[in-house]
């Protein structure tokens, strides 16, 4: 039980697939106009997460491994169907966002229209091909533990979207005006820097040439108190300032 909690809770923080892996931007960008729809968007990510990563786990466990057809024949012990993994996982993926947009359609018309294109292109998305990847690549001993990595994989991408889209409704309440949205593709590394800061961890060496000061030392730059939301807007000013 220590082990899955433990995936559990680095797949929501440490490895969170907008934060870590900047996996899924495209939506996470472009449906992060209203917390409603973002929720929306979350929910249905965390289903199509929920049902492909273990289909795609048993997949890859009793079909694509070495050795994996061994217990249909022992003949087939040597047979490696490795190859196929993207072709799979991908079909498995599309089926279920098919049945996930039947189901949204069907009974929340209104949050079908408002996700439009993107509510399909879930089977593009490269947080849940990746969450996939991830899964194969670390070998996660037991379907428990899979079922756990999809769930903090889910939140963590449901708490980023719906967080940014919260922001943008307080930014748009406060001033009047959203206009930063229409740059927050220049600064949602900044983004993304920030929240690591305010989830705890440290160790993050972000000095670069286009980012020449580390985000402990940049949010400590200020005399207001320090939260998220001050984090969030020093660092966009940072970001848009360098355009």
């Amino acid at each position: 039980m220590e082990q899955i909690a433990n995936i559990f809770v680095k797949s929501i923080f440490t490895e969170n697939m907008i934060f870590a892996y900047f996996l899924g931007m495209c939506s996470y960008l472009a449906v992060s106009k209203t917390v409603k729809t973002a929720s929306g968007l979350g929910l249905a990510v965390i289903f199509v997460l929920l049902i492909t990563l273990p289909v795609n786990y048993l997949l890859d466990r009793y079909v694509l491994s070495p050795g994996a057809l061994a217990w249909i024949n022992p003949q087939w012990a040597e047979v490696d169907l490795g190859f196929l993994s993207f072709i799979l996982f991908i079909a498995v993926i599309a089926a279920m966002v098919q049945l996930v947009e039947m189901v949204v359609e069907k009974f929340a018309p209104a949050l079908y229209n408002n996700l439009g294109i993107f509510l399909p292109l879930i089977a593009v998305n490269c947080a849940i091909l990746g969450a996939s990847l991830f899964m194969q690549e670390r070998e996660y001993g037991n379907i428990l533990e899979v079922f756990s990595y999809a769930l903090g994989s889910g939140i963590g991408w449901y708490l980023a979207i719906v967080s940014i889209a919260a922001r943008e409704k307080l930014s748009y309440s406060n001033s009047g005006t959203h206009a930063w949205a229409g740059h927050c593709f220049h600064h949602y590394r900044a983004y993304g820097y920030c929240l690591y800061e305010f989830y705890g961890i440290t160790n993050l060496n972000t000095t670069n040439d286009h980012f020449p000061i580390s985000v402990p030392d940049f949010c400590r730059h200020t005399d207001r108190n320090p939260g998220p939301g001050c984090c969030f807007d020093l660092c966009k000013s940072q970001a848009d300032t360098r355009g």
